[in-house]
């Protein structure tokens, strides 16, 4: 029986609003989210981080704009629910950027400057040298957005330890300078190795909006057939009779993680599972149009239902706006609470502090009889 004095702990993830949500995301996150959510053990707090995608979109501000609602619809896809989440917009908690400013006094510019998943995004960005102060500060205002809702538990893939390492700091120091009062928080990345990078459908590392190398949940069918049937296998393999490789294999890392033992049942019934299928094709003997027309039915399976939800959702615009307007309020609201301790552990609440409104000139009027008092005598 659940234990029904168990605290629940506080979660706290989001993305950034700069296009439709893609299997990248899902894998990497977005799956893992709905199943902690439903498990009744957390409170997640998922919000649409637009301050943050302006830090280098700055000058295209319709873009986020536009995906602001195209995020929001993508998350009702998937399964989160405003019912058990509290889904929020990033830009409508304005005490995030107070903390912000409390927290850039306790980091150094070369402590940013050798954070690794910032130099890496920097250089992906093409910045050089012309680097957003936004940009570059982006572990900061993280610290910010994470502590404010005193979240324990950072769900993403492996590339954004370095972040939660820096923000990390950021507590440790606070708590040391100004006492305890801010919670530390840590990353928690999906079990299977291959959910925590997907790779796109041309093999490259990563499934990027940029390198237009994604498979987008909103697909529709004919074109995720489209993209998994161009996808890149091995590109050794150029006869069915070929040994084949699959641990560089897209298509494969797809199957590694999307299909089930079920899926072979359905589709594919030669074979038992997903092992019986790698020997195949490592030994030779199996083509690569077979295995993507077996891939392309898992994924169909799997996005038909959440293409669904989204298109319901598409028809009740005014539902999802409002679903983002009361939890940014909710959100608010335990912001503030923080925002309010963190202010209070600082000392800048002057005009509710009654002991330093007395205290001081109490002081002065001490010394100053005491200074007379002598000259008298």
């Amino acid at each position: 029986m659940e234990n029904q004095n168990e605290r629940k702990k506080i979660l706290l993830t989001g993305d950034r609003p700069t296009g439709k949500l893609h299997l990248g995301h899902y894998v990497g996150s977005l799956r893992n989210r709905v199943a902690m959510q439903n498990s009744g053990k957390y409170i997640p707090y998922i919000f649409i981080s637009d301050l943050q995608a302006l830090t280098d979109n700055a000058r295209d501000p319709e873009k986020i704009r536009r995906n602001l609602i195209e995020v929001a619809l993508d998350y009702l896809a998937v399964g989160i629910d405003p019912n058990k989440s509290i889904i929020f917009v990033q830009s409508q908690i304005p005490e995030l950027s107070e903390l912000t400013m409390y927290y850039m006094n306790l980091v150094t510019l070369s402590r940013l400057q050798r954070n690794p998943t910032i130099k890496t995004e920097i250089k992906e960005r093409g910045f050089e040298k012309s680097v957003p102060v936004g940009f570059l500060t982006y572990p900061i205002s993280q610290a910010a957005d994470i502590t404010a809702f005193d979240a324990e538990l950072v769900p993403g893939g492996e590339d954004q330890e370095p972040i939660l390492e820096q923000d990390r700091e950021i507590v440790r120091t606070f708590n040391a300078i100004y006492g305890e009062t801010l919670v530390e928080p840590y990353l928690i990345t999906p079990d299977k190795d291959i959910c925590k990078r997907l790779p796109g459908t041309d093999g490259k590392n990563k499934m990027s909006k940029s390198l237009e190398n994604c498979i987008y949940l909103s697909d529709e069918p004919e074109v995720i057939q489209k993209k998994v049937m161009g996808m890149f296998t091995d590109p050794n393999h150029l006869r069915i009779e070929d040994p084949g490789n699959v641990e560089d294999n897209a298509v494969f890392k797809y199957l590694d993680a999307f299909c089930t033992d079920e899926h072979f049942q359905k589709y594919l019934p030669e074979y038992k599972n997903l092992d019986e299928l790698k020997a195949h094709y490592r030994r030779g003997g199996l083509g690569d149009v077979k295995i993507k027309r077996f891939l392309n039915n898992v994924l169909q399976e799997t996005l038909a239902p959440i293409r669904e939800r989204r298109h319901y959702y598409e028809q009740h615009i005014d539902y999802v706006y409002d679903m983002l307007e009361e939890g940014s309020k909710i959100a608010r609201q335990k912001a503030a609470e923080v925002l309010k301790r963190v202010r209070r552990a600082i000392g800048v609440e002057y005009f509710e502090d009654m002991e330093l409104r007395h205290s001081v000139y109490t002081n002065i009027d001490d010394d100053l009889q005491e200074n007379m008092g002598g000259r008298s005598r």
